[in-house]
């Protein structure tokens, strides 16, 4: 694997990680920062453990992210990269055509480049 891949998936990794944090733990805090101009105030608490929910799913595309770095077999190291790259790419496109444009651009466009380096930069 490349350094740039490595690089590049390792920010798509923290970045998801800051995501589980403020979904599953500072939804009222972090989150309102975040979103607060696209959701009411009064929308936080209420929707705190829908937050969370969301979170965990991040948390998930973070392990398999963190696992990739694991796997000794390059091939197969790759092919888990690419399919959690795919995943992020997928729900930032999503996101940016449902909720944000702006999803896009900070989820999808990271993921987008790091999936580009991992099948380019062999």
């Amino acid at each position: 694997m490349n350094y740039v891949a490595n690089v590049l998936t390792a920010l798509v990794l923290l970045e998801h990680l800051y995501i589980v944090w403020m979904e599953m733990f500072a939804w009222e805090t972090a989150g309102k920062r975040t979103f607060g101009k696209a959701l009411s105030v009064e929308l936080f608490k209420p929707t705190k453990g829908l937050a969370a929910n969301q979170g965990l799913y991040n948390g998930f595309l973070a392990a398999g992210l963190a696992w990739s770095f694991f796997i000794s077999d390059p091939v197969w190291s790759d092919n888990v990269r690419l399919f959690f790259l795919g995943c992020v790419l997928a729900a930032g496109i999503f996101g940016g055509i449902t909720a944000s444009k702006k999803i896009f651009f900070v989820q999808g466009v990271p993921a987008l480049l790091a999936l580009l380096s991992v099948i380019l930069l062999k």
